[in-house]
């Protein structure tokens, strides 16, 4: 990792820049720059969350940026370097991200409370877009198959999954590298082990195995 990199984390829906502080204190331990970045996932639709990431990144003072992505918010991050208007993005590191479609969120968006709660974001999930990976990002996904949380308890989902969203959700065709660990969906915020993933993969391209 050059001292000239710095790292974007970006959150996932209904939540916060906060919940991505554990991680970003851990990757800031490891000697990452990190710089957390909010937007409001229900309130405002995907493009304008899209072009918010996009904008901190190119404010973002840095040799090369890498960008790490949680569920939504790794989408979100992948449209947002999707035309590479900035060469400066390097790796892209997607966490529970269903980049190839989002059965739990079709369910919920066609549910009549589920659709109130996705708010703005609801189009989203009735047709998730197919989004490239641009030529010169090494993109790596991690996947969690411990079923647990409310996604777990009122979604019905195909195996494997993390409660939320199922391993072949997300996977791409130009992923560098696609690792699944038994983590649930939420916890990748919190796990050491998924922390060290991303940190391996931030470094080198790879995931350790």
């Amino acid at each position: 990792m050059s001292a000239g990199d710095a790292v974007i984390v970006v959150h996932g829906l209904w939540t916060n820049r906060a919940v991505m502080l554990y991680l970003a204190a851990s990757l800031a331990r490891r000697g990452f720059r990190t710089r957390p970045v909010g937007y409001l996932s229900a309130m405002r639709d995907f493009e304008h969350n899209a072009a918010r990431v996009a904008r901190a990144i190119a404010a973002t003072d840095a040799r090369r940026v890498h960008v790490v992505g949680h569920s939504m918010g790794g989408v979100v991050a992948l449209r947002a370097i999707s035309d590479r208007t900035d060469s400066r993005v390097h790796r892209l590191v997607l966490l529970g991200s269903p980049v190839a479609g989002s059965e739990a969120g079709r369910q919920l968006a066609l549910s009549r409370w589920g659709g109130s709660l996705l708010g703005r974001s609801k189009p989203l999930w009735l047709a998730m877009p197919r989004l490239g990976i641009p030529a010169g990002v090494e993109a790596g996904a991690i996947a969690g198959t411990l079923r647990f949380g409310l996604g777990a308890l009122v979604l019905r989902l195909p195996l494997p999954n993390d409660g939320v969203v199922t391993v072949d959700e997300t996977r791409h065709p130009r992923l560098a590298d696609h690792l699944v660990l038994p983590v649930a969906h939420t916890q990748m915020l919190v796990s050491r082990q998924v922390a060290r993933q991303v940190a391996a993969f931030l470094e080198t391209g790879r995931f350790v195995r």
